[in-house]
């Protein structure tokens, strides 16, 4: 049995009523025209995003994304297909996965990158026998 102490259970309910004040999902649905998930929130404002953007997503083909259920309190998007969720506060502060995925997206999209800068420093690198070895701490 797990003991919760009562200011425990007060101080989460008060968080979750707080979180049930701000604006949630009402609807979702994949515009394959546009190529976007498209939230319509209950304060009436609409986001949208294109879902290889979005952690679980990133592969998903249009027919993986026909079907989108709301949460019943309108706090998360579930794609059945995919077995992916998303936490609609976090799309609302534009984080659209955890911060490890964000870490490893932003890794992976620089270590693409071929500007000079970064040619000129492999190279030097190279002269002194390439990246340093790892050590343990």
């Amino acid at each position: 049995m797990v003991d919760i102490k009562k200011g425990s259970f007060a101080s989460a309910k008060a968080r979750g009523e707080k979180r049930l004040q701000g604006p949630r999902a009402e609807s979702a649905q994949y515009d394959d025209a546009r190529d976007r998930i498209v939230v319509q929130l209950t304060s009436g404002v609409e986001i949208a995003f294109p879902p290889r953007a979005a952690q679980g997503l990133e592969r998903a083909k249009p027919a993986d994304l026909d079907e989108i259920q709301i949460t019943p309190a309108g706090l998360g998007l579930h794609f059945p297909k995919l077995d992916a969720a998303l936490y609609v506060p976090a799309l609302l502060e534009g984080v659209l996965g955890s911060a490890k995925w964000l870490a490893s997206e932003m890794g992976r999209k620089g270590g693409k990158s071929r500007s000079a800068r970064k040619r000129a420093s492999a190279r030097e690198n190279g002269k002194h026998g390439g990246r340093p070895r790892k050590t343990a701490a």
